[in-house]
């Protein structure tokens, strides 16, 4: 084997310039939150390691807690160098890294934060920052709405020199209602072709490969239909309790956090029919086709097929789920 080997996978990859993307200013707001520390900052570190960042690409991350951009790096770092989705954490590597990241206080709810915001950026901008603009929001969705309206009341919708963008995190509203409400008023301050609508489940490495593993193995492929397939079940397991969430599960809830959007998408991954492109409107076609082929459940079937209960004290670190419905034995 290795007589035939002409170089190996490392040899070629180091040959080849690692693509980056834009220069930019990511903007996130709910900086202070559980996914920006456990998932978003891991993210971006890692893409820096990797080589994949442009050198102009720097983070500004927006909360309500007061700290400075120095204890805004040092509390990131620390979950990042706990977090199981960074990649080799170094204190050298992350004190590189952390010369990207600032952070703002601000009531993201006041009408007169945003005018502050774009003084900062325009600072920045001033000072060497890119022109181009990523708005992340890491909010609940009843947050989401004076967020998009507030950026188009000071016209940071908008950039005459550089781009704008703006990704909106799920739940999408509560509802089909203020789903459709919020559509509307993000359509009404953004250019469709800027929104990007996002379930951060779908970034992960083994959901990214479901297609692959279905559809591009010639040993699964044949046999992935309802005449070899019992059943399919789908789990959740977390390893954390609530921990400091309180505040986003009392009006989200586990349901619309999990079920409503990253379960259904595994579900439309592992169910859906062959799409004609593995592009964006051709897979999104056929997962659409799952949905409707779903029985809806009725009153009756919610009351045998589930069990409600509600987080309190169990057995991770002191935090855990207490079921207060009737058990499933």
């Amino acid at each position: 084997m290795s007589a035939i080997i002409q170089a190996s996978p490392v040899e070629k990859l180091s040959q080849e310039p690692l693509p980056t993307g834009d220069s930019c200013v990511l903007v996130i707001f709910g900086a202070s939150g559980d996914l920006t520390k456990r998932k978003l900052i891991p993210g971006l570190y890692n893409l820096a390691c990797e080589g994949c960042m442009n050198p102009a690409f720097e983070v500004l991350g927006i909360g309500r807690t007061p700290m400075s951009s120095e204890e805004f790096r040092k509390k990131t770092g620390e979950a990042a160098a706990t977090s199981k989705d960074t990649r080799d954490f170094s204190e050298s590597g992350w004190a590189d890294f952390e010369t990207r990241l600032h952070y703002m206080e601000g009531d993201i709810n006041n009408p007169n934060f945003y005018p502050q915001l774009r003084n900062r950026l325009e600072e920045m901008e001033k000072n060497g920052s890119s022109p181009n603009h990523l708005f992340y929001v890491s909010t609940p969705a009843s947050v989401a709405e004076p967020i998009i309206e507030g950026l188009g009341g000071v016209g940071l919708n908008r950039r005459e020199h550089g781009w704008t963008r703006i990704i909106l995190e799920k739940p999408f509203g509560r509802d089909t209602e203020s789903a459709h409400a919020l559509n509307d008023v993000v359509r009404g301050v953004f250019d469709e072709k800027t929104v990007y609508r996002i379930d951060h489940y779908l970034g992960k490495e083994t959901v990214q490969n479901i297609l692959v593993f279905r559809f591009s193995n010639s040993l699964f492929e044949p046999v992935w239909n309802r005449n070899y397939i019992d059943y399919v079940e789908i789990t959740a397991a977390e390893t954390v309790g609530v921990e400091n969430r309180a505040a986003f599960y009392e009006e989200t809830g586990a349901l619309r956090d999990m079920v409503a959007n990253h379960l259904l998408q595994l579900l439309a991954l592992t169910a859906m029919e062959p799409p004609l492109a593995f592009d964006a409107d051709s897979v999104r076609e056929q997962k659409v086709q799952v949905f409707r082929s779903i029985r809806p459940m009725s009153v009756e079937d919610v009351a045998q097929f589930t069990a409600r209960g509600q987080y309190g004290p169990g057995m991770i670190d002191g935090r855990g789920y207490r079921v207060i419905g009737k058990s499933r034995e």
